[in-house]
C-alpha cells in the first residue's frame, strides 16, 4: 500500500477516532466499483460492507431510540430510523467526515463528480460501518457513529413522532357513524402573548373529549386524542 494512501487512512482514522486493526477492512470499504473495474489487480469493491453497513446503521438507531424513547409507538421509531438511515441524510454525514476525499474511484466517475455524489457518499458511509463492524464488535462501532446520528435523531423526532388525531378521529367517525367531528371552543384565558383555549370535541351532537393548548390547533389536536380514546373504550 502506498505512503502516500497510508496516510490519508491515518487522517481519516483520527477523524473517526478509531485505529483499525485490519487497515485492508478501510482500504475495502473506501474502494468504489468504478475503482475495481479499471484496474486489474484482484480487488474486491465495498458493496459487500454497504450491505452490512446499512443494517449495522439501522441496529444502532433503534436501539438507542428503544432505549431513550419508551413512550414512542413502533410507527414512530420506524419514521424516525427511515429518516435517518436514508440516502440524503447519510451522504449529508458523509461530507461532514470529507468522507469524498478518501475514495478510491475510477477516473470517470472521478471526473463526473462521484466523490460529491449523495448515493456514493451514503453508500460509503454504509461500507465504513460494516468495516468498523467487522474489525471489531456492535459496541465499538456504536461509539463512533452513534454521537452524529443522535442529532440527527433529534432532528427528525417531532415531526416523526407526531400523530394527527384530527385525521384519525375523522376517519373514525366517518367509518363508524357516517358523520364528521367538529369542534368548539369553551373557553381562553391568559395574555394575547399566552393565551390558553379549551375546545370541546363534538360527534354527533355530543360533546366529547376536550383539549387545552397554546393554540387552537394544538386543543383540537388533545380534543381529538380524548375522543378517539373514549369512543375505543366504548368499543370493548
Amino acid at each position: 500500500m502506498p505512503e502516500e494512501h497510508i496516510s490519508k487512512l491515518i487522517i481519516l482514522q483520527k477523524t473517526l477516532k478509531y485505529e483499525f486493526n485490519n487497515l485492508n477492512l478501510l482500504n475495502k470499504a473506501l474502494t468504489h466499483k468504478s475503482y475495481t473495474n479499471e484496474i486489474s489487480l484482484p480487488l474486491k469493491n465495498n458493496e459487500r460492507f454497504e450491505f452490512l453497513g446499512d443494517s449495522v446503521l439501522d441496529l444502532i438507531v433503534s436501539n438507542y431510540m428503544i432505549l431513550k424513547y419508551e413512550n414512542l409507538a413502533e410507527g414512530s421509531l420506524s419514521k424516525i430510523r427511515a429518516a435517518v438511515v436514508n440516502e440524503s441524510c447519510l451522504a449529508k454525514l458523509a461530507k461532514d467526515i470529507n468522507l469524498g476525499d478518501y475514495l478510491f474511484l475510477g477516473k470517470g466517475e472521478n471526473l463526473s463528480g462521484g466523490r460529491e455524489k449523495s448515493s456514493i457518499l451514503s453508500n460509503t458511509y454504509e461500507a465504513l460501518v460494516g468495516a468498523i463492524f467487522c474489525d471489531s464488535s456492535f459496541q465499538q462501532v456504536s461509539k463512533v457513529f452513534l454521537p452524529s446520528l443522535i442529532k440527527e435523531i433529534y432532528k427528525h423526532k417531532d415531526a416523526c413522532s407526531f400523530e394527527d388525531f384530527k385525521s384519525n378521529l375523522q376517519v373514525y367517525t366517518q367509518n363508524r357513524f357516517g358523520c364528521i367531528p367538529s369542534y368548539k371552543v369553551i373557553g381562553e384565558k391568559g395574555p394575547n402573548h399566552d393565551k390558553q383555549y379549551a375546545i370541546k370535541a363534538i360527534v354527533r351532537n355530543k360533546e366529547l373529549g376536550e383539549g387545552t393548548g397554546r393554540s387552537k390547533k394544538e386543543a383540537e389536536q388533545i380534543a381529538a386524542k380524548e375522543t378517539l380514546k373514549y369512543l375505543l373504550s366504548k368499543e370493548g
